[in-house]
């Protein structure tokens, strides 16, 4: 199935409601959100029914128990570690690392992100993502921009404890969670474009540690609760770092990061700070 959150358009509804994508029509689901979708609520009941181009999507999880970014491509990990000096590590091959962000900082498909008082370099990451659903599993796979604003982050990640303010701003998700049997074998095709021009190409097959890896490892003495998000880290080539060009997004700019089966996540940088 693929699912979304969303509204009719101008019924202005932040949160919106959970729908079924079926060609250009949307089914309206009988749950409040995705995640008691997941959960077995709305499965034998649906409601309206729409046109797909007559409704706003949302973000499919406007305020996840928990959103987990994890390091899976190695590419953007020796990039990244190389701009810092850094040399790859064993442990890197062993676990897969993530950290965690900010749950009450979500955005959807064409939501203005704010730009980040203080920065001067904002950046885009292409990356996929899962929502959990029932029992632990995965519900379905979405896209993630895990905005960062590069000169805030730089100063953190020499101390050693990961990245904070210069993630903590916005992380944007959708269109639509797609559930794995829609989607093969997972070699999908991965782009980020800036204002229509191509930035970025790379593949989710690409990833070091799988799926079942992350999820499994963010299980480790916890708890996995529906809805929870689980990034795969910025596929390589992914965000303007990796480049070296100083290309940093600008106001206005329009971000798209596409991926096969999945969609197109669009966002507009929004104005800086007075």
């Amino acid at each position: 199935m693929k699912l979304i959150m969303f509204s009719p358009k101008g019924a202005n509804l932040k949160r919106g409601w959970p729908g079924r994508v079926e060609g250009d029509r949307v089914i309206q689901l009988a749950a409040q959100t995705l995640q008691s979708f997941f959960t077995g609520g709305g499965k034998a009941r649906e409601h309206a029914e729409y046109k797909l181009e007559d409704v706003d999507l949302r973000a499919p999880v406007l305020h996840p128990p928990s959103v987990r970014d994890f390091y899976a491509f190695e590419q953007h990990v020796k990039t990244a570690r190389g701009l810092r000096g850094l040399e790859m590590v064993p442990e890197w091959y062993e676990v897969p690392a993530f950290y965690f962000s900010n749950p009450a900082a979500i955005y959807g498909p064409e939501d203005e992100i704010p730009y980040p008082e203080g920065s001067n370099e904002l950046d885009y990451e292409l990356e996929a993502a899962v929502v959990i659903g029932k029992d632990g599993q995965i519900g379905g796979f979405t896209i993630m921009n895990d905005w960062s604003a590069r000169d805030l982050q730089r100063p953190e990640m020499k101390i050693g404890l990961g990245p904070s303010k210069g993630k903590d701003f916005a992380t944007s998700l959708g269109p639509m969670v797609v559930t794995p049997d829609e989607l093969g074998d997972l070699r999908l095709e991965m782009v980020a474009r800036v204002n229509d021009e191509e930035r970025s190409r790379g593949n989710m097959g690409d990833m070091h540690h799988s799926w079942a890896q992350i999820v499994g490892h963010a299980a480790r003495n916890t708890r996995l609760r529906a809805g929870d998000v689980r990034g795969s880290g910025t596929v390589g080539t992914g965000c303007i770092l990796e480049h070296g060009d100083g290309r940093w997004l600008q106001p206005g700019d329009v971000v798209e990061l596409e991926i096969e089966g999945i969609g197109i996540l669009r966002n507009r940088v929004g104005p800086k700070a007075a």
